[in-house]
């Protein structure tokens, strides 16, 4: 189940790290639709990124912690 939500984990933020690339990249030419915060809000880049990530480790957590209570002769024996 580590090994499983490690390299997931791995992945997401590997996502998370683009998508602040990308959001730094667009934010000035999104300036006009933005209401309400700067187009570099610190707090707006970080928060919005802990809540996908958070999301996305639970999205892991949930399959992997289900499928580490079967008991592997149960799987294979349905193969």
């Amino acid at each position: 189940m580590r090994t499983v939500f490690r390299s997931s984990l791995r992945l997401v933020a590997i996502g998370v790290a683009i998508g602040l690339g990308g959001g730094l990249a667009f934010a000035k030419l999104l300036a006009v639709a933005l209401i309400g915060i700067k187009p570099l809000d610190f707090v707006a880049f970080a928060s919005t990124s802990a809540l996908m990530a958070s999301v996305a480790a639970l999205a892991i957590w949930v399959p992997a912690r289900r499928a580490a209570r079967v008991d592997p002769m149960v799987t294979l024996r349905h193969e």
